[in-house]
């Protein structure tokens, strides 16, 4: 993973386990786990959260994961997304963009206690709204329906977020990350937008539009999230680092679409990511202005004031 951009790694949920699953060297059942840290038992004490469970060899989690899909017409390539998410997931959430196909019942074959909502708008920033209103868990993964990312990558994203970090941000362009989908015109596209919000908003980011990122709910109202099309991930993007948020990209491989045609339009999707970039740098620009005259504005008016006067009471002593 790359280097985060905040300070070192706190413990938010996470024990370690460097001799292996304690639920297996201990004899004990992962549910009865009370969680152990770097082979200390600790018990959970944060509010909202239950008792840790292994998600891999070397260590457990205890915050809820909901993963969202959206999905329009992906009966053929449900099976394999479904197969490759973490039985650990605590909750899937797909969102029906109206599909004609087995779409539905594709996914409650592959997963019967699969959450289904659907979709009265259009567009995949609607959808993932939709999906994000319906996730119960501590932590909200997104992925896309098509194939086109790996359900094995999850662990990565939650693995960051309990580390410290607010904003699990995938990369197809950080150390180790990679694609066989994206083409010379949207790689372009995408390094040229991407640096115009790394200038607008000071951040350092090396991916702008890819839909594969996680996050804690918590923070879900602090975004404001309100577009409907493929340019939710870049105004994802930007309002956390406008929040303040804790950010760490997380390296990630795309491969292409198994079945179909993508949704997206190059030109059509690139000018509404441009216009939603312009809109938040120009919001941007004018609240910096206005914390800048509220700072000044009182120091100002200190430096122009007259030295206050305080009345000496008279010396009765000398009447």
């Amino acid at each position: 993973m790359t280097a985060a951009w905040w300070g070192g790694p706190t413990n938010m949920g996470i024990a370690m386990f460097p001799d292996g699953d304690p639920a297996i060297a201990n004899g004990k059942p992962s549910a009865e786990l009370s969680g152990i840290v770097n082979g200390v038992e600790h018990q959970c004490s944060r509010p909202g959260e239950g008792r840790y469970r292994p998600v891999g060899a070397e260590f457990a989690i205890a915050p809820t994961v909901s993963v969202v899909i959206p999905v329009k017409n992906e009966a053929r390539n449900l099976p394999i997304v479904f197969r490759t998410v973490p039985a650990w997931v605590d909750e899937v959430v797909l969102v029906d963009g109206r599909s004609v196909d087995d779409t539905l019942a594709v996914a409650r074959r592959c997963r019967p206690d699969v959450k289904i909502v659907n979709q009265t708008g259009k567009g995949k920033g609607d959808a993932l709204l939709a999906g994000f209103d319906a996730c119960s868990g501590d932590i909200i993964v997104m992925i896309d329906g098509d194939g086109s990312t790996d359900g094995a990558e999850i662990i990565r994203f939650v693995a960051v977020l309990v580390a410290g970090a607010d904003y699990a941000k995938g990369s197809r362009f950080a150390n180790s990350g990679g694609s066989d989908d994206i083409n010379l015109p949207r790689r372009l596209g995408n390094r040229i937008l991407c640096g115009m919000v790394n200038l607008a908003f000071r951040t350092r980011y090396t991916d702008l539009c890819y839909g594969y990122n996680a996050f804690w709910a918590r923070h879900l109202p602090a975004l404001g999230l309100d577009c409907i099309g493929f340019e939710i991930e870049t105004m994802m993007n930007i309002r956390v680092a406008k929040a303040g948020l804790r950010v760490q990209e997380v390296p990630s491989y795309e491969f292409r679409r198994i079945h179909g045609v993508s949704n997206l339009r190059v030109f059509f999707d690139g000018w509404r990511i441009l216009k939603v970039i312009t809109a938040e740098a120009f919001r941007h620009r004018i609240r910096q202005r206005r914390a800048s005259k509220a700072v000044n504005v009182p120091e100002a008016a200190a430096v122009g004031s007259p030295i206050p006067t305080v009345p000496v009471a008279a010396d009765a002593s000398k009447d």
